[in-house]
């Protein structure tokens, strides 16, 4: 660290820059000058898919300030961005380039969400909107889903859909490596012309070097994944060291074929559907509203409502929306964990209410 860097992070500036702190007065100046937040300028923006009457999918690379200390092939991001000069929004997205390091360039690959009208949605707008020089804000890389220091001789990768961006990253940081085990990538997609990485995957393919590359698209009649098709791919996968991410269904089923062995480890593009079923009542206390108890998550059933709680990945990762409990039991509809502590924190984007509830909200 530098003289300058020891000046600007001390507790002398942070008390003279009170209450905005030193990097709303370095962004006046720079956009790229930072002491303890990272943010990042786009430098380019590739469409990977565009597909008429479906979402874009797009890789956003990132020139991040020296601020970022860099990530391990799997973490992933919260992005923020201002849109039209509203409040800054943000939301989740996994890093699909290589293992990097601080000030390193980096890769986000993102498919538009449908679902936001008028571009309003982040991935949206960077898909659809956003161009070089447009600077975002980012947090330090976070998660567990990665690949270990030392790589296993043998290891599997499984994705489905978008999930393939944090495998990807461990596949391109294998080659980066240059792994000399073997690497079996097995991916679905809807079609071949949805196939996000399409080329470089091809590339990869016929290259050979250990990389066994499956890409299966169930529109083209493609049967789904399955412990039977494992066993054909990788006999013996169980005993593989395995990533596997990806939509619900997908995660699911690998789950189940993988039969609670330890090789396994997942995480889910979209959390699963809770198995809750609707009894009771669901009670927001600040804004006096009520609803019987549908089963699904607290952040839909209060959105329902005409509430709009702050959110951000709507996958229990960014902990955008924390909310306090006051009152019932709730279900992690990702782990399956249930919880009744009165006053109790909770995510409410992947916590489903077990009868009656009462939120602070």
């Amino acid at each position: 660290m530098s003289l300058t860097d020891t000046i600007l992070r001390s507790r002398a500036v942070a008390a003279l820059t009170s209450p905005h702190g030193v990097d709303r007065y370095l962004e006046q100046v720079h956009p790229m000058w930072a002491a303890h937040e990272v943010r990042a300028r786009i430098v380019d923006v590739h469409r990977e898919v565009d597909v008429p009457g479906h979402p874009a999918v797009a890789t956003i690379t990132v020139q991040p300030t020296s601020t970022w200390r860099g990530h391990r092939a799997g973490q992933h991001v919260a992005l923020g961005i201002e849109i039209d000069g509203a409040r800054r929004t943000t939301r989740v997205f996994s890093v699909s380039s290589p293992e990097s390091r601080p000030g390193d360039r980096i890769t986000i690959t993102l498919r538009a969400n449908p679902a936001a009208p008028d571009g309003q949605g982040v991935s949206r707008h960077l898909v659809e909107r956003a161009e070089p020089g447009t600077m975002v804000h980012l947090s330090q890389a976070e998660g567990d889903f990665v690949l270990p220091d030392r790589v296993p001789e043998h290891v599997l990768l499984i994705s489905g859909g978008s999930g393939i961006t944090p495998v990807m990253s461990m596949l391109r940081s294998l080659q980066r490596r240059t792994h000399r085990g073997r690497v079996t990538f097995v991916h679905y997609s809807r079609s071949p012309e949805h196939q996000i990485f399409a080329a470089e995957l091809d590339d990869v393919r016929r290259s050979g070097h250990g990389i066994d590359v499956h890409l299966f698209h169930p529109e083209l009649g493609d049967p789904a994944l399955s412990a039977a098709r494992l066993e054909r791919l990788v006999p013996g996968y169980r005993e593989v060291p395995t990533w596997a991410c990806g939509p619900a269904p997908l995660v699911e089923a690998v789950r189940a074929g993988y039969d609670g062995s330890d090789a396994l480890r997942v995480e889910y593009f979209q959390p699963p559907r809770t198995t809750v079923t609707g009894v009771g009542d669901v009670s927001f206390a600040r804004s006096g509203l009520a609803a019987a108890n549908s089963g699904a998550p607290l952040l839909e059933q209060a959105e329902a409502l005409g509430l709009t709680p702050a959110s951000g990945c709507r996958m229990g990762i960014c902990l955008s929306c924390v909310s306090r409990k006051t009152e019932g039991t709730v279900r992690n509809v990702v782990t399956g964990e249930e919880s009744s502590l009165p006053d109790e924190d909770i995510r409410i984007c992947v916590s489903a209410p077990v009868g009656d509830c009462v939120v602070d909200l």
